[in-house]
């Protein structure tokens, strides 16, 4: 059991590197100003990351042929390559670049992504088969923390000045760091992540859980405060560079308590509770006979209801739980890529960091949220399925996008609309994962999940493009460049509003689709 914590631990720290896209606006505009570009070009790179993830199915085909250590490796040089010939460029070691091919290093880049979250994603399945859903929402809460972990390195490196000079050497210091930390990490975490776990499914996992849980709210706690600190409106909590970042190494370090417990646990009483699909086993007592959903668990593994990619976008379900996806989290995610210019039309644009900070937050804890909810609600053959579950994330979307198109409101709810996009948009993220090997097993995972989350670079291009030229139209139409008011986004409010119900529909057809099916796999 001390094993299979530890390959969770790993996961967490790759997870904790991994999202290395969340840093573009910390070096966006030293690219600008070097590559003397227009804002909607810029706008464009932004976009790039996420058209990495069209081929993020690749990952999954290694995944399914070669060892995780390997594609742990060729993920990492990935990012090496993709971040570290732009961070060369920013320098001045190497000949200047034009704009495309700037763009296609940041799509490089964005695929890295995909490569690393893949293995982190079949560990967790693999290691935690009966706890699938906890296990994933642990670790992939950690993604929402990079941001914080390559900031708190910088302020360090840098001296966290805020003048033009520091602002061209943090930008070089976070592609440096986007480069090089992933593979570092990944090196070290690989042997780790990639163990073969003897003991397959554990059942005395109740207080190991518990105490993640409390591990990785303290550090998401912690990451929120020490952001929130570096505004002027929150200054009283203000910490210097070095013990943040101090902080957060020790707060990545801290779930490595877990394994060290449990190892010294297991060598005092000399024995493993395990569970197996037949039953309970500890010591030497019998097996008690298998339940109805261990068997269909262990037809599943057995390769029984396995659907094949080829198979699965030829079935209506997938196609179904594709636009759920498209209409739910990727709308989300457009809000946030959005939401400094959503803020600064509304006169917001002091709060634009705040309002970061708080997305940012919210969106960990949305992603923390399944796996609590899974690991406390009661088991029975009447849980809701893992659509059902994205289609009750969805619903508070909707009200929050009514809440902006509402006047008289102002910036309160602009704030509120934002953390429950965010606690949604990080759910479905979370739930999806599970979702996917529910609706299409396990071992098809790799590439299956990856052309599921094909469609956040298509509702990237199409939500955002669309958003941009309403804007645009807005502001010409008051004879401005730059649109203010809350008229400005009301309208794509309104289209990303009605799209979100439809969303929440769909969700619900296909829980109603798959219900039995689920219910016979549930967990």
């Amino acid at each position: 059991m001390a094993l299979q914590w530890l390959t969770l631990v790993a996961t967490i720290w790759l997870q904790s590197i991994n999202g290395t896209n969340s840093n573009f606006p910390a070096y966006s505009s030293e690219l600008k100003r070097t590559l003397s570009i227009t804002q909607l070009q810029l706008n464009n790179l932004a976009s790039a990351s996420d058209a990495g993830k069209l081929l993020g199915w690749i990952s999954g085909v290694a995944a399914s042929h070669f060892p995780l250590w390997l594609v742990l490796l060729i993920g990492s040089l990935l990012g090496l390559v993709g971040y570290g010939v732009q961070f060369l460029f920013l320098t001045g070691q190497i000949s200047p670049l034009s704009y495309w091919h700037v763009f296609l290093l940041t799509a490089l880049a964005g695929n890295s992504i995909c490569w690393i979250n893949t293995v982190c994603n079949i560990v967790a399945i693999r290691n935690f088969s009966l706890d699938r859903q906890i296990s994933v929402g642990l670790s992939t809460s950690y993604l929402g923390l990079s941001a914080r972990v390559y900031t708190a390195v910088v302020d360090v490196a840098a001296g966290g000045g805020d003048g033009g000079d520091s602002s061209a050497e943090r930008a070089k210091l976070f592609l440096f760091l986007n480069a090089v930390a992933p593979l570092a990490v990944c090196a070290a975490a690989a042997p780790l992540a990639c163990m073969e776990v003897g003991v397959g499914k554990t059942r005395n996992l109740t207080t190991g859980f518990f105490a993640m849980f409390v591990i990785t709210t303290l550090t998401g706690l912690f990451a929120v405060v020490t952001s929130l600190g570096s505004t002027a409106a929150f200054s009283v909590l203000f910490l210097p560079g070095p013990a943040v970042m101090a902080g957060v190494l020790a707060m990545l370090a801290l779930p490595l308590v877990v394994p060290v417990a449990e190892m010294i646990g297991e060598r005092l009483q000399r024995k493993c509770r395990i569970r197996v699909a037949h039953g309970d086993i500890e010591g030497l007592s019998f097996a008690a006979p298998a339940t109805e959903n261990d068997v269909a668990a262990a037809k599943k593994e057995d390769g029984e209801g396995e659907i094949p990619a080829k198979v699965m976008v030829r079935r209506v379900d997938f196609w179904i739980y594709y636009l759920v996806y498209l209409f739910g989290a990727t709308i989300g995610l457009v809000y946030m890529n959005n939401l400094a210019q959503i803020a600064e039309s509304r006169g917001c644009s002091a709060g634009v960091s705040s309002l970061v900070s708080l997305s940012s937050a919210f969106s960990f804890f949305g992603r923390l949220l399944p796996s609590l909810l899974d690991y406390f609600a009661p088991k029975s053959k009447s849980s809701i399925s893992r659509a059902g579950a994205m289609g009750g994330m969805m619903a508070p979307m909707c009200g929050a996008f009514l809440l902006l198109i509402i006047n008289g409101y102002g910036q309160v709810s602009l704030y509120i609309s934002t953390a429950i996009i965010g606690v949604s948009t990080g759910a479905i993220s979370s739930i999806s994962v599970a979702a996917t090997t529910e609706l299409f097993g396990t071992i098809n995972f790799g590439v299956n999940h990856n052309i599921l989350i094909s469609n956040i670079p298509i509702g990237s291009f199409l939500f955002g493009d669309f958003a941009a030229l309403l804007y645009r139209a807005r502001g010409k139409g008051d004879g401005e460049e730059n649109c203010m008011g809350e008229k400005c986004y009301q309208t794509t409010f309104i289209i990303w509003g009605c799209l979100c119900v439809l969303g929440t529909f769909l969700a619900f057809i296909l829980h109603k689709r798959t219900r039995k099916t689920c219910n016979t796999f549930n967990r």
